[in-house]
């Protein structure tokens, strides 16, 4: 193989690393500035979480947060359920799917609609998984670790690679710089 046949794989390597490098530096800089209080994005994917819990279980849950500490609390009959952190809000995920889709295909028409797409399946996924994080929390909390540290995380990235495999699949034929 020759050095040539690898400036593909080494340019896609580059783009992807460079746009995960940047969009966590950002997002970074974001969670830092709102700190110690809680960010927007995390406040707002509580908020919606405890929606979707009064919608589907009748339940009165409301959030709660501080000025002292960067979560938002899933309150039910007044007692904490569920913390929500930043890490919690899909936003890493985002930045992991788009660098991908970046690296795969450019930044174009295409690929900005169908990250937006990504986007949207990833929060609604996200939000699926503190629901039943709420849930496991309050009613199974002896395998709360297990469910979100790994079935959870594992079961939001496979969707993830669902919408890489999409992508590459039905969009783009070949990375940049591979195209014939």
């Amino acid at each position: 193989m020759t050095w040539k046949e690898n400036i593909p794989a080494l340019k896609f390597l580059g783009i992807f690393l460079g746009v995960y490098l940047v969009g966590n530096l950002l997002y970074g800089f974001y969670v830092e500035w709102h700190y110690p209080t809680v960010d927007p994005v995390t406040h707002w994917v509580a908020n919606q979480t405890a929606m979707l819990l009064r919608f589907f279980s009748g339940s009165e849950v409301s959030t709660f947060s501080t000025n002292v500490k960067p979560t938002a609390s899933l309150i039910e009959n007044n007692k904490s359920i569920l913390r929500v952190y930043e890490g919690c809000n899909g936003l890493n995920v985002m930045i992991v799917f788009v660098a991908f889709i970046m690296a795969f295909g450019g930044v174009n028409k295409q690929g900005t609609l169908f990250s937006v797409i990504g986007f949207a399946i990833i929060h609604l996924s996200n939000l699926g998984r503190v629901v039943l994080l709420f849930v496991v929390a309050k009613n199974y909390q002896s395998y709360f670790y297990f469910v979100h540290k790994y079935l959870f995380t594992a079961i939001l990235y496979v969707i993830v690679f669902a919408l890489w495999w999409l992508w590459v699949a039905k969009f783009k034929k070949a990375p940049i710089g591979l195209a014939s």
